[in-house]
Protein backbone atom coordinates (compact mmCIF):
# COMPACT_ATOMS: atom_id res chain seq x y z
CA UNK A 1 0.00 0.00 0.00
CA UNK A 2 1.23 3.49 -0.84
CA UNK A 3 1.64 5.91 2.03
CA UNK A 4 -0.20 9.20 2.45
CA UNK A 5 2.78 11.26 1.27
CA UNK A 6 2.73 9.38 -2.05
CA UNK A 7 -0.97 10.16 -2.46
CA UNK A 8 -0.34 13.85 -1.81
CA UNK A 9 2.56 13.88 -4.29
CA UNK A 10 0.47 12.13 -6.95
CA UNK A 11 -2.26 14.77 -6.53
CA UNK A 12 0.35 17.54 -6.75
CA UNK A 13 1.67 15.97 -9.96
CA UNK A 14 -1.82 15.75 -11.49
CA UNK A 15 -2.45 19.42 -10.66
CA UNK A 16 0.97 20.40 -12.03
CA UNK A 17 0.43 18.57 -15.34
CA UNK A 18 -3.11 19.95 -15.71
CA UNK A 19 -1.89 23.50 -15.02
CA UNK A 20 0.87 23.02 -17.60
CA UNK A 21 -1.63 21.87 -20.24
CA UNK A 22 -3.96 24.77 -19.38
CA UNK A 23 -1.18 27.32 -19.81
CA UNK A 24 -0.43 25.95 -23.28
CA UNK A 25 -4.10 25.69 -24.29
CA UNK A 26 -4.57 29.34 -23.32
CA UNK A 27 -1.26 30.30 -24.99
CA UNK A 28 0.04 31.77 -21.73
CA UNK A 29 3.65 31.19 -22.67
CA UNK A 30 4.98 33.53 -19.98
CA UNK A 31 3.33 31.17 -17.48
CA UNK A 32 4.67 28.14 -19.38
CA UNK A 33 8.24 29.31 -18.75
CA UNK A 34 7.54 29.24 -15.01
CA UNK A 35 7.13 25.45 -15.05
CA UNK A 36 10.87 24.98 -15.63
CA UNK A 37 13.87 25.05 -13.29
CA UNK A 38 16.78 27.35 -14.16
CA UNK A 39 18.89 24.41 -15.38
CA UNK A 40 16.05 22.75 -17.30
CA UNK A 41 16.35 20.92 -20.59
CA UNK A 42 13.28 20.83 -22.85
CA UNK A 43 13.16 18.58 -25.91
CA UNK A 44 10.52 17.48 -28.38
CA UNK A 45 11.84 14.38 -30.12
CA UNK A 46 10.46 11.55 -32.25
CA UNK A 47 10.10 8.10 -30.71
CA UNK A 48 12.29 6.64 -33.45
CA UNK A 49 15.11 9.11 -32.82
CA UNK A 50 14.83 8.69 -29.05
CA UNK A 51 14.79 4.87 -29.20
CA UNK A 52 17.98 4.92 -31.28
CA UNK A 53 19.68 7.07 -28.65
CA UNK A 54 20.17 9.93 -31.09
CA UNK A 55 20.20 13.49 -29.81
CA UNK A 56 18.55 15.31 -32.73
CA UNK A 57 15.34 16.93 -31.50
CA UNK A 58 12.59 18.82 -33.30
CA UNK A 59 12.77 21.41 -30.49
CA UNK A 60 15.72 21.67 -28.11
CA UNK A 61 16.16 24.20 -25.31
CA UNK A 62 19.03 23.92 -22.83
CA UNK A 63 18.42 26.18 -19.84
CA UNK A 64 15.73 28.62 -18.84
CA UNK A 65 17.14 31.37 -21.09
CA UNK A 66 16.54 29.27 -24.21
CA UNK A 67 13.06 28.32 -22.98
CA UNK A 68 12.27 32.03 -22.47
CA UNK A 69 13.60 32.79 -25.96
CA UNK A 70 11.34 30.09 -27.42
CA UNK A 71 8.28 31.61 -25.71
CA UNK A 72 9.23 35.14 -26.79
CA UNK A 73 9.78 34.05 -30.40
CA UNK A 74 6.31 32.49 -30.57
CA UNK A 75 4.61 35.48 -28.95
CA UNK A 76 6.51 38.33 -30.58
CA UNK A 77 8.12 37.32 -33.85
CA UNK A 78 6.75 34.09 -35.27
CA UNK A 79 4.17 34.33 -38.04
CA UNK A 80 1.84 31.35 -38.24
CA UNK A 81 -1.71 30.49 -39.22
CA UNK A 82 -4.17 30.99 -36.33
CA UNK A 83 -4.94 27.75 -34.52
CA UNK A 84 -6.44 26.34 -31.35
CA UNK A 85 -4.65 23.52 -29.55
CA UNK A 86 -5.87 21.28 -26.76
CA UNK A 87 -3.41 19.28 -24.67
CA UNK A 88 -4.73 16.10 -23.06
CA UNK A 89 -2.44 14.50 -20.49
CA UNK A 90 -2.92 11.01 -19.06
CA UNK A 91 -2.35 10.53 -15.35
CA UNK A 92 1.30 11.09 -14.52
CA UNK A 93 3.05 8.10 -12.96
CA UNK A 94 6.06 8.22 -10.67
CA UNK A 95 8.81 6.00 -12.08
CA UNK A 96 11.52 6.63 -9.50
CA UNK A 97 12.97 9.05 -6.99
CA UNK A 98 16.64 9.93 -6.67
CA UNK A 99 17.45 12.52 -4.03
CA UNK A 100 15.43 15.64 -4.84
CA UNK A 101 14.57 14.42 -8.35
CA UNK A 102 11.35 12.62 -9.30
CA UNK A 103 11.16 10.74 -12.61
CA UNK A 104 7.64 10.87 -14.03
CA UNK A 105 6.00 9.65 -17.21
CA UNK A 106 2.62 10.60 -18.71
CA UNK A 107 0.90 10.10 -22.05
CA UNK A 108 -0.14 13.13 -24.10
CA UNK A 109 -2.44 13.85 -27.02
CA UNK A 110 -2.56 17.25 -28.72
CA UNK A 111 -5.37 18.23 -31.06
CA UNK A 112 -5.22 21.17 -33.43
CA UNK A 113 -8.02 23.15 -35.04
CA UNK A 114 -7.04 25.49 -37.84
CA UNK A 115 -9.72 28.00 -38.69
CA UNK A 116 -10.31 26.64 -42.18
CA UNK A 117 -10.21 22.91 -41.41
CA UNK A 118 -11.64 20.22 -39.18
CA UNK A 119 -9.76 19.49 -35.96
CA UNK A 120 -7.12 16.77 -36.17
CA UNK A 121 -4.59 15.04 -33.99
CA UNK A 122 -1.41 17.08 -34.12
CA UNK A 123 0.73 14.85 -31.97
CA UNK A 124 0.62 12.02 -29.47
CA UNK A 125 3.24 10.40 -27.33
CA UNK A 126 4.58 10.39 -23.82
CA UNK A 127 6.45 12.71 -21.54
CA UNK A 128 9.61 11.44 -19.86
CA UNK A 129 10.20 14.03 -17.15
CA UNK A 130 12.50 14.75 -14.27
CA UNK A 131 11.00 17.11 -11.70
CA UNK A 132 12.43 18.87 -8.67
CA UNK A 133 10.91 20.99 -5.94
CA UNK A 134 12.02 24.62 -5.93
CA UNK A 135 10.60 27.06 -3.39
CA UNK A 136 7.71 24.73 -2.60
CA UNK A 137 6.75 24.33 -6.28
CA UNK A 138 7.37 21.48 -8.69
CA UNK A 139 9.56 22.38 -11.69
CA UNK A 140 10.78 20.47 -14.71
CA UNK A 141 14.51 19.80 -14.62
CA UNK A 142 14.05 17.84 -17.83
CA UNK A 143 10.99 17.65 -20.07
CA UNK A 144 11.32 15.16 -22.87
CA UNK A 145 8.23 15.01 -25.11
CA UNK A 146 8.64 11.85 -27.18
CA UNK A 147 6.08 11.87 -29.99
CA UNK A 148 4.82 8.75 -31.75
CA UNK A 149 3.94 10.45 -35.04
CA UNK A 150 5.85 9.42 -38.14
CA UNK A 151 6.00 13.13 -38.97
CA UNK A 152 4.65 16.44 -37.69
CA UNK A 153 1.72 17.26 -40.00
CA UNK A 154 1.70 21.04 -39.58
CA UNK A 155 3.90 23.68 -38.04
CA UNK A 156 4.92 22.95 -34.47
CA UNK A 157 4.38 26.39 -32.96
CA UNK A 158 3.00 26.12 -29.42
CA UNK A 159 5.16 24.03 -27.07
CA UNK A 160 4.28 20.41 -26.37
Amino acid sequence: MKDKNDAALRQDLRDFYEDYAGALDDVRLEDWVGFFADDAVYKVISRETHSQGLSHATIYCDGLAMIRDRAAAVQETAVFEPRVLRHFVGGPRIISRDGDEIAVTANFLITEALFDAEPQILMMGRYLDKLVERGGDLKFRERLAVYDNHRVRTTLVIPV
